[in-house]
């Protein structure tokens, strides 16, 4: 495959992951072409690739990926699809599933359909470790089984599933990448990392649910954009799934801890609330795949890159603030009717 000039559509390019993976790869690929598809909801935020407008290879397109009208013209022009877009927050599946049904499952759909249509050299969607649910005993294989435990994993697990019999099916060459828990900056605080550092900021309480023992395996973002230039550059397996994952685990409380030290902050304020139905006890996948075809392994140490991260929330309290109040509503609803 060409590499020169490539032209990719990053669904999702406000969101968390997305951004960071488009400052990434237009950092390292400046000859490639990028355009991003967002609908801008609630959690898409254009400050996040406000450091890549104006340059020549890169546009923003709002728009719905469920938009087939939108999309289809999109898709012909692009030669690699990465489709980040989702409706991503367990706790909002809980309160209402319809927009993950319809974004989740339905708007890949479209992608996929009209990347049947067009063409391409590769469509690589991302899912998430969430669609196994509960790890016992070893972490996830991509050879196991999907249990999904909330709304949210049900519609990843959907469209990951979705994804492959595109594949199957009509040989629209997909790969699907399955990542563990992501932390780094741009992430909205709604999330538990960038919540509990700002709230520990403004002396806020950290609202932690159940007992705190839940586990989960902890990823730079930067490192999972780099297994995603690398599934780019090097996979040509279509069909196959990858884990990516650091295999480092952390409890909620040993990640409350971490925050609290970094910030020189007491652990008075972590709260107990009450535990979210459906919670995971512990969310772990294998990426020895990964690691040994394309000879990836994580380049952050956790604790480096935690610390880093929360730095990077206390440095930039313009960009979190407004949209912390936004969400004030939610908060009040999800963690303090919990108490």
């Amino acid at each position: 495959m060409s590499q020169e000039g490539l032209k990719l559509l990053v669904t999702g390019g406000a969101g968390f992951i997305g951004s960071n993976f488009i400052r990434y790869i237009m950092s390292n690929h400046p000859d490639w072409y990028v355009c991003n598809l967002d609908k801008l909801t609630y959690a898409g935020n254009l400050e996040n690739v406000s450091d890549v407008e104006g340059q020549p290879n890169y546009r923003f397109v709002k728009g719905d990926v469920a938009d087939r009208a939108l999309v289809d013209p999109l898709v012909k022009w692009a030669d690699i699809i990465v489709h980040f877009a989702a409706e991503t927050h367990v706790d909002r599946s809980v309160m209402d599933a319809g927009d993950f049904v319809t974004t989740d499952v339905f708007g890949t759909f479209v992608l996929l359909d009209c990347a049947k249509v067009h063409g391409l050299q590769k469509f690589i969607h991302i899912s998430t470790d969430e669609v196994y649910g509960e790890a016992h005993g070893r972490p996830c294989l991509e050879s196991d089984p999907l249990m999904p435990k909330s709304p949210y994993a049900a519609s990843k697990a959907g469209a990951d599933r979705l994804a492959y019999s595109y594949w199957a099916t009509h040989k629209v060459p997909v790969l699907v990448s399955r990542c563990s828990n992501n932390y780094g900056p741009f992430q909205l605080p709604e999330k538990m990392v960038p919540l509990f550092t700002t709230n520990a900021i403004e002396d806020r309480p950290l609202p932690v649910y159940g007992t705190g023992q839940n586990k989960r395996d902890w990823i730079h973002v930067l490192d999972h954009c780099r297994a995603l230039e690398l599934l780019i550059l090097k996979a040509d397996c279509f069909g196959e799934v990858f884990n990516v994952s650091s295999g480092h685990e952390v409890t909620i409380l040993q990640m409350c801890d971490h925050i609290l030290k970094a910030l020189s902050k007491p652990k008075e304020l972590i709260e107990f609330v009450v535990d979210r139905p459906g919670h995971v006890l512990r969310h772990a996948v294998n990426s020895d795949k990964l690691r040994n075809m394309f000879n990836w392994a994580p380049k952050v140490e956790f604790e480096d890159g935690i610390r880093e991260t929360v730095l990077w929330y206390e440095s930039h309290p313009e960009w979190w603030r407004k949209i912390k109040q936004r969400l004030a509503r939610y908060y009040e609803k999800q963690y303090v009717e919990r108490r």
